[in-house]
């Protein structure tokens, strides 16, 4: 029986509270709509495909750069860790019982390390890089682990198409809401 009252006084705040949608918006006074250009900078997810890469490139050596100044007092000169996640190595370890979880054993797909870098890192500064920025520093720690070659230049294009270690490997998600 308490159970029950409990719940109808409850309902009876809720409906009382939020009469109608619109209402609910703006009954407390506080905020507005986001604007078309407010959300057009969170909406920044690429897929593991590639799809929302933006335009721009950034080469190996360039993103050498970018590292030894943004991201290597975290993650060492050569991406062998720190403070910060070790980023290189570990090709060969994930099936054992002591897995090296890096870029280059553990990702499936390169764009996916373009998006966390975009939005993650530097730890200090997120999303304070340029595209231009972060694709070098992908290309740099896609070189470090042995995945694009020393001379390469990342696009759009030619990062979704690296093939990462791990990527038929992966265990995927498996739920019924999630498009592959």
């Amino acid at each position: 029986m308490r159970w029950r009252e409990t719940c109808g006084i409850a309902v009876v705040i809720v409906l009382c509270t939020f009469p109608s949608g619109a209402q609910a918006q703006t009954s407390y006074g506080l905020g507005r709509p986001a604007t078309a250009a407010e959300i057009a900078g969170w909406n920044i997810d690429i897929g593991r495909d590639g799809s929302n890469l933006p335009k721009g490139s950034g080469s190996v050596s360039q993103g050498r750069e970018v590292f030894a100044q943004q991201c290597a007092s975290c993650h060492g000169d050569k991406g062998e860790g720190g403070l910060g996640d070790r980023l290189v190595g570990g090709q060969g370890t994930i099936a054992t019982p002591k897995p090296i979880r890096t870029v280059g054993s553990y990702w499936p797909y390169a764009p996916t390390l373009f998006d966390y870098i975009r939005r993650a890192m530097p730890q200090n500064a997120p999303q304070s890089l340029s595209d231009e920025e972060v694709y070098a520093v992908s290309a740099y720690i896609l070189n470090l682990n042995g995945l694009v070659g020393a001379d390469a230049t990342l696009d759009a294009k030619s990062l979704a198409a690296v093939k990462m270690p791990n990527r038929d490997r992966f265990v995927g998600d498996a739920r019924p809401d999630v498009k592959h």
